[in-house]
């Protein structure tokens, strides 16, 4: 057998094809990415491919969550890391919303979105943890800021989920490219917002007791 053929048989790392997607989605959009070209480029057949993934509905799921677990790093290493709950949140709100219109991470997160209407359980399942991660995550830096008198005593599992719902929208007009919201003004919309929902009343102090963050 001629060495490349070996070499087509052999499955490149998991890895290896989870940030081929990625670089295709940037390069290319999602209208370029294709089974057969992926294939090529990982030096696979169609087939492996989706003996291995199953589906293109599965592919896509699996390169998200390889691609929230890099994000879920940078963002637990910003969130314990130097500074005041108030920088860290706006870092938070960084790392969450796109670069920029066509953004890979998020183009590929729309899509899921999109097929989500007839996955099945364990699909739903998983994107939920990956929305739960980032709940959890401000919610409890919410709960940081009220105990150290930054922001104003608020439900922080309500106030986390209006935080996240404001940047889920602004986010999908930066991904699609929708006039008036980069990235740059779209961060200012959310630092604005920040500071009318989360800044204490003139007098305020830190408050007496923890508070304990919202589920």
């Amino acid at each position: 057998m001629p060495s490349s053929q070996r070499r087509r048989n052999i499955a490149p790392p998991r890895e290896d094809v989870l940030a081929a997607v990625m670089a295709t989605v940037a390069e290319r959009g999602l209208d370029g990415l294709t089974m057969a070209g992926l294939g090529r480029e990982v030096r696979m057949s169609s087939g492996h491919l989706l003996y291995y993934f199953r589906t293109k509905d599965e592919l896509l799921l699996q390169t998200l969550e390889w691609s929230e677990a890099r994000l879920g790093a940078e963002r637990r290493a910003l969130l314990t890391g130097p500074g005041t709950a108030r920088e860290r949140l706006d870092a938070y709100i960084a790392l969450y919303v796109p670069d920029g219109h066509r953004d890979p991470h998020w183009t590929l997160w729309l899509e899921v979105w999109n097929r989500s209407q007839g996955a099945d359980d364990d699909a739903r399942a998983r994107q939920a943890a990956i929305e739960d991660a980032w709940h959890r995550d401000l919610v409890e830096l919410l709960a940081e800021g009220i105990a150290g008198g930054e922001f104003r005593a608020v439900d922080t599992g309500r106030a986390a989920t209006r935080l996240r719902a404001l940047m889920d929208g602004f986010s999908v007009h930066v991904t699609v490219g929708i006039p008036g919201t980069g990235r740059g003004q779209v961060l200012d919309q959310m630092r604005a917002y920040a500071d009318e929902t989360l800044t204490p009343p003139p007098g305020a102090g830190a408050p007496a007791t923890d508070i304990t963050p919202a589920s």
